[in-house]
């Protein structure tokens, strides 16, 4: 039987969402992986991160590159620094916030693999005011199955 290869050229563009001060660029697509992983890279600017959701089928494993993090997963907090790694597993309500005083980097490994580049592409769009209208923002959720519960962490 031969191995299947499959091949990942890089992805130059960056998709930047000011609303909630996150730049994000997909490293690995799910094309690559039989769309069993995406790998994205975040540049987070100081205290911004994604408002409180929690995903119906994707897990999310953080990897801390550089900065510090306070994160919040199914109601407990903690901080996570360059080179520790955070699991929110399928289901599981998260959100986190870069409590450095420069930009913070993580990886993003998420399993079943996600199209990450339309995913935050449209949530550009649906945060291009600031903060969103519920209905839009709810209607996104549906479309991705993501539930949005609450704001944003604050350190």
């Amino acid at each position: 039987m031969q191995p299947e290869l499959n091949h990942s050229k890089a992805l130059d563009s960056t998709i930047a969402i000011p609303a909630i001060g996150v730049n994000v660029q997909v490293r690995i697509a799910p094309t690559a992986t039989g769309n069993k992983a995406t790998l994205i890279e975040t540049t987070d600017e100081p205290g911004y991160g994604p408002p409180q959701h929690r995903h119906e089928r994707e897990t999310e494993i953080f990897h801390v590159l550089s900065g510090r993090y306070l994160f919040e997963v199914d109601g407990k907090r903690f901080v996570a620094g360059a080179g520790e790694t955070v699991v929110a597993h399928v289901g599981s309500t998260h959100r986190f916030t870069n409590i450095d005083d420069k930009a913070a980097r993580m990886l993003v490994l998420i399993t079943p693999g996600l199209d990450a580049a339309a995913f935050f592409t449209e949530l550009r769009g649906v945060m291009a005011n600031g903060e969103p209208e519920p209905d839009k923002l709810r209607d996104f959720g549906n479309k991705w199955e993501v539930e949005f519960l609450g704001p944003p962490l604050t350190a």
